[in-house]
């Protein structure tokens, strides 16, 4: 198949890793991925003979992206891709990307399986005590057997077993149980291995004495990533870890995109969830097959989310969390059957939702307070969970608040010219000398900086990359206060580009694996100060509202808090001032927190308690948010002091 000759470039954003750029119309989907350096598999080099470049085209309008994608904007389907692609993937828009091509705007999705370039996800926390006291239990017993003289049917066989044996009431037998029942009894001479959720349901019957240990599941449902852990809930041992990009990021990288998209598309809200549920049903059939187990045998699954995921993954519907006054359908915890939610694990099993705190503020929030406690703390805790939507939390034994920001998906990589997740190839680390002006770097995947790596697998810059190249450009005079780049400097490495607006090289072409100057936008800069001013505002109110004018630690949550230079944070402006020694990054808390809510039911009760306890702060309606949030955008801050910078 020739390329179509078009006059007209196109303008093409690839998700989950969010580059963006323009190509000319005609160009192959594959191609415009490589130009772009997004990896795509192609074993075949783009011959269409491998069917391994899988893509899906999505559909709808993006407000968030300003442009409409379709199908109707690639080349027509070849004869090839209906042979490598099943009628259920072509209704969902996959298509080859080495023979597709691109004629109108486009959001592309990678899947997973496709990536050449694995994402960098913290899956793991830090090492935490906990009690072991799950809803999930296991029991043994030998039931006597049904005879002449003994005719009670199998229910209420089983039911007075294991109230005799072990002094359980009044308990329920879920309708798929009551199904097999009969051959269950029989098939080891009615001995059995009963599983009862809290207490009160039966939910499996095993036959024989010796069988496996139930299974849980606890997931931390970002924006961005998902992070899943697979434990033994006999036990409590962690029995694997797995993660992926949240499917969802195709209909918008932000909550607010995907909620416009529910709004506004055909079974908008119905794709929404049915990409998660499918998520989750693969992370459990990936975590269970690397021990032997099947996805059946989990009788268990703890969520925590922000709110709107919350709504997007429960199937509720979401449009009045995007109007003011932000109100969520539910805030209780929830325990939905599996089969009820369509998530393939023991039909009989549990779904269980952490409380939402309030409007935006949701689990995720209360799976990281319920994991660093810091309601039992005397000393003053600043606790950041920085994401695409960011969660603040400032308090201790006397009093908890928290507040939400939206951070948007710039400290992610997205939004940034040159911009990436953190995967191989991201630059990580920079530093620049404020004489030369010239930059070192390190990439992800790499052992050594550049210069001394004088030829690096550069593609783009990652989050914790663009914390420090933004605080490094302010630190070595390159650009000021307000984060505008000063044009007067004699160096190469400042320079106006097509359209004359400034830009700093952080990276030459010859140096980097995508052959293109990776560059520094004046945008870039500014995409930076809105995400760090909107947490520094919101910290800060915090502050006014407990009453203290400083915090006696700072805790930064999630992948991004584990990967950044503290130092560069505060350079930068992200949160007051604080003794950088008191400054630590605590991993996946939000997993932590759901972990432990799988492994102990008292953790679940903390949970709803703390939820009701915390006050919320709407900062956004504050009469001077405008005001204090432009003050923010100075880097560090337009009048705020930070001795511990020295």
């Amino acid at each position: 198949m020739g390329l179509e000759i078009m006059e007209k470039d196109v303008e093409i954003v690839f998700q989950p890793s969010g580059r963006r750029g323009r190509v000319p119309a005609g160009t192959t989907i594959l191609a415009a991925a490589q130009g772009m350096g997004v990896g795509i598999e192609a074993v075949c080099g783009g011959k269409g003979v491998c069917g391994k470049c899988r893509v899906i085209i999505e559909e709808g309008r993006f407000e968030k992206l300003g442009l409409v994608s379709s199908k109707a904007h690639v080349s027509g389907l070849s004869a090839v891709e209906e042979k490598f692609l099943s009628p259920e993937e072509l209704a969902r828009g996959y298509r080859l990307a080495c023979l597709a091509q691109v004629r109108e705007s486009l959001v592309v999705t990678v899947p997973e399986e496709s990536r050449t370039a694995k994402q960098v996800i913290l899956e793991q926390g830090r090492e935490r005590s906990y009690r072991l006291a799950p809803a999930v239990k296991q029991y043994s017993l030998v039931l006597p057997p049904a005879s002449l003289s003994d005719a009670r049917d199998d229910r209420q066989r089983l039911l007075e077993a294991l109230e005799e044996r072990y002094g359980l009431k009044d308990l329920i037998v879920d309708y798929t149980v009551l199904r097999d029942l009969p051959l269950l009894l029989r098939k080891e001479e009615w001995q059995v291995t009963v599983t009862l959720w809290q207490g009160r349901e039966i939910i499996r019957v095993v036959p024989g004495a010796e069988v496996s240990h139930s299974l849980g599941i606890a997931i931390d449902v970002g924006t961005t990533t998902l992070a899943a852990f697979l434990c033994d809930l006999t036990t409590g041992e962690l029995l694997g870890k797995a993660s992926r990009m949240n499917p969802q990021i195709g209909y918008g990288e932000d909550v607010l995109a995907r909620i416009s998209y529910a709004m506004t598309e055909e079974e908008g809200r119905e794709k929404l969830q049915q990409a998660m549920l499918e998520a989750i049903s693969v992370l459990a059939e990936e975590m269970t097959a690397k021990i032997g187990r099947e996805a059946l045998e989990v009788d268990e699954i703890v969520l925590v989310y922000n709110t709107a995921m919350h709504h997007f993954t429960l199937g509720l519907e979401p449009k009045h969390m995007g109007r003011s006054p932000f109100v969520p359908a539910v805030s209780v915890p929830l325990d939905i059957k599996a089969r009820d939610l369509g998530v393939k694990i023991n039909p009989a099993g549990n779904i269980h939702s952490l409380p939402v705190e309030a409007g935006f503020v949701g689990p995720d929030n209360v799976a990281v307070l319920i994991a660093e406690e810091p309601y039992r703390s005397n000393s003053i805790k600043l606790i950041i969970d920085i994401g695409t939507n960011g969660e603040i939390d400032l308090g201790n034994k006397d009093r908890l608040l928290s507040t939400s920001c939206a951070t948007g998906p710039a400290l992610e990589g997205a939004q940034i010219a040159f911009g990436m997740r953190a995967a191989p190839g991201a630059i990580e680390r920079v530093e620049i000398d404020p004489e030369t002006k010239e930059p070192r770097y390190k990439v992800i995947g790499e052992d050594k900086w550049y210069p001394e790596l004088k030829v690096t697998g550069a593609q783009g810059i990652c989050g914790s990359g663009i914390i420090d190249v933004v605080a490094e450009l302010h630190r070595a005079g390159i650009i000021s206060k307000a984060g505008r780049i000063n044009g007067r400097l004699e160096t190469p490495r400042v320079r106006k580009d097509e359209s004359g607006k400034l830009q700093y090289v952080l990276a030459w072409a010859e140096e980097t694996a995508i052959h293109k100057d990776i560059v520094i936008t004046q945008g870039d800069i500014r995409a930076v100060q809105l995400a760090k001013g909107a947490i520094y505002v919101g910290a800060r109110y915090l502050m006014e509202k407990y009453g203290c004018d400083h915090v006696d630690e700072v805790i930064l949550a999630g992948a991004f808090g584990s990967y950044i230079n503290k130092r560069s944070a505060m350079a930068l402006g992200l949160f007051p001032d604080c003794d950088p020694e008191k400054v630590k990054a605590v991993g996946n808390a939000a997993g932590d927190g759901a972990r432990l809510a799988l492994l102990d039911v008292e953790k679940r009760r903390e949970a709803a308690r703390v939820a009701r306890q915390v006050e919320f702060v709407e900062t956004a309606v504050e009469p001077d948010f405008q005001a204090r949030f432009m003050e923010a955008l100075s880097i560090p801050h337009a009048k705020d002091e930070f001795p511990h910078l020295g």
